[in-house]
């Protein structure tokens, strides 16, 4: 099932949304059948008035919009001074709200921006100097839309090896991939793809390419008809590209994951699933409210389930601060390669979150009850449920405890 978004529409929520989130959701009343307006902005509307979202409760689709074009947030992952310079921690804690801000409204929007700016931050860190630095610089000036394709359907979703290779012709490089998942691939202006070094080339000797779409033809390979985000829109495609050499990012794959590709991803989608919880809490807490209010003030059997819901949900949200101020620190410290410790932690904050969303989600439908099962009532839990089942699947936590297993047995403390 196919989102109906604009390529304009989604970067707007992905490139500018840094200094634009005043969020709000538009929902249906179950009784008078008017479109209710409510913000979830948790108190940004006043910093940032500009980006406004409205979800489609039915999971469908996922419709963004901005009014604003005074600032983009690509300049806030891109704000190295200096090819030297680390990026700067404050960026950190502003895409992390934001992307938490987008989950709790619509958390196939959350999941654009957080993939967006995985790349967006790679670039930042590994791609602002030498030959690529130009097509950064533009990317940063244009606002342009990143998207990624970094499985390949020969290798699953072990994203450290790739069959296909890139192939250097004078000042031109040529590449075919056939990924299973281009996430709004049809709606990005790049696509960074991994890739071998060359033909020649180890599986695990893998570069980034930053293909434009302009140089790049994606033929469509399977559908996007899945439970949940279903707006991210993200069937496989077969990519086909021949584009500029000095589009070849100048550091190793391995590098890029580990230092920032995967912390990054990793913080952000932890944010996006933590407004997931968020947004399913405040339904619970909205449900109880009503009981209590017709109970005329006596207690509630739902208050007791409230208040263990309460801890939960406090325990996620300490874990993703937990995570994202250690990523924060590391990209501060300007330290070329992250310590066995600090990858074992950023795998433990995704495993820890990806469970603990669905834990919250499905505490917090017991609380609703069925009100929260129908897909017809304002306390519907429906879309929620969906989408926090995906978040254990998108890169197995399986594979990463495996990827655990093996670091622990270098890792002295």
């Amino acid at each position: 099932m196919r989102a109906s978004w604009t390529k304009r529409a989604v970067a707007a929520v992905c490139v500018r949304a840094a200094f634009h989130c005043n969020l709000y959701t538009k929902t249906r009343d179950g009784k008078t059948g008017n479109t209710v307006t409510s913000c979830i902005g948790h108190g940004l509307c006043t910093r940032f008035p500009g980006l406004k979202i409205t979800p489609v409760e039915n999971g469908s689709t996922s419709s963004v919009w901005t009014s604003s074009r005074s600032a983009n947030a690509l300049h806030v992952a891109n704000a190295r001074a200096r090819p030297s310079a680390p990026v700067p921690a404050f960026a950190f804690p502003v895409l992390m709200t934001i992307a938490r801000a987008l989950g709790a409204a619509c958390s196939s929007a959350g999941m654009v921006f957080a993939m967006h700016h995985t790349q967006a931050l790679s670039l930042a860190r590994h791609g602002s100097s030498g030959a690529v630095a130009e097509v950064t610089a533009t990317i940063a000036a244009n606002e342009s839309l990143l998207a990624s394709a970094t499985t390949e359907i020969t290798t699953g979703g072990d994203v450290g090896s790739s069959t296909c290779a890139i192939v250097i012709d004078g000042d031109e490089v040529s590449l075919e991939k056939n990924a299973p998942v281009i996430s709004y691939g049809m709606y990005a202006d790049y696509i960074c793809a991994t890739a071998r070094r060359g033909p020649e080339s180890a599986k695990s000797d893998q570069v980034l390419l930053v293909c434009p779409t302009s140089d790049t033809t994606l033929e469509q390979t399977s559908t996007w008809d899945v439970l949940g985000f279903r707006g991210t829109c993200s069937p496989g495609f077969l990519l086909s590209t021949r584009t500029s050499r000095s589009h070849v990012v100048p550091v190793d794959y391995a590098t890029i994951v580990s230092a920032t590709m995967l912390p990054a991803s990793h913080s952000l989608w932890a944010s996006v699933w933590l407004g997931i919880a968020d947004a399913a809490v405040r339904k619970a807490r909205t449900a109880v409210r009503q009981a209590a209010r017709k109970a005329g003030g006596k207690p509630v059997p739902q208050a007791g389930n409230l208040a263990e819901l309460t801890e939960l949900h406090q325990r996620f949200e300490s874990t993703v601060a937990q995570g994202v101020a250690r990523f924060a620190d590391f990209a501060a410290s300007g330290s070329a390669e992250p310590t066995i410790g600090f990858t074992i932690a950023m795998n433990n904050l995704k495993l820890a979150a990806s469970t603990e969303v669905l834990d919250v989600v499905i505490a917090a439908l017991k609380i609703v009850g069925l009100n929260g099962y129908r897909e017809d009532h304002p306390l519907s839990l429906g879309r929620q449920l969906r989408d926090a089942f995906a978040p254990q699947l998108m890169v197995s936590n399986d594979r990463i405890r495996q990827n655990n297993a093996q670091l622990v047995l270098a890792y002295r403390g």
